[in-house]
């Protein structure tokens, strides 16, 4: 069953790249891509088995908790292109959070956000990152730590997304969060 959430928290990160980048075209096919749910961890893909995930949206702050929810971190080639970022769903599977960066994770690491989704099924509300991001101090993920003894990563993120509720785009949203996460 981990093996089964592991492969859908992968293939949910590849759609949040796809559906982010702007004016680009990715073929997400499975043949082109190069994501791998190893195991042995050799892939650099690796869940969660503690820590907390949090995300502020307006005045609501949702928390996926590694205990109970699935979080991971990913790390994908995309047509030669290299991502990192955390994704995670949570255990009743009603809300779902993606983010990515361009490039190789490291400590003491702050890059831009290539891609961001924020989604609950209930509402059906759906947040992506704003077609008009700039790479800026409104779009950065920092990594304080990268794979130090148990620590899988620490670190927080500041992006600008908006929704869509079937009819029009709302106004851009500033969403914050924070994660500490951990292997062992």
């Amino acid at each position: 069953m981990r093996f089964f959430k592991f492969i859908l928290i992968v293939l949910l990160f590849s759609v949040v790249i796809a559906s982010c980048q702007k004016d680009q075209a990715v073929d997400l096919t499975l043949a082109k891509t190069s994501l791998k749910a190893d195991t042995s961890n050799n892939s650099g893909n690796f869940f969660a088995v503690s820590g907390t995930l949090n995300i502020t949206l307006g005045d609501s702050t949702y928390t996926f908790d590694a205990a109970k929810d699935s979080i991971a971190f990913i790390n994908a080639n995309i047509d030669s292109n290299k991502y990192f970022g955390i994704t995670a769903i949570n255990k009743a599977h009603t809300m779902s959070f993606g983010i990515s960066s361009p490039g190789f994770a490291s400590p003491d690491l702050t890059n831009a956000i290539a891609g961001s989704q924020l989604l609950f099924s209930k509402h059906g509300a759906q947040f992506t990152l704003a077609k008009d991001a700039e790479p800026n101090d409104s779009n950065k993920i920092t990594l304080e730590k990268y794979m130090q003894d148990s620590i899988l990563t620490k670190g927080t993120f500041i992006t600008v997304m908006t929704s869509k509720d079937g009819k029009e785009v709302s106004p851009a949203s500033v969403v914050t969060g924070d994660f500490n996460l951990r292997i062992k």
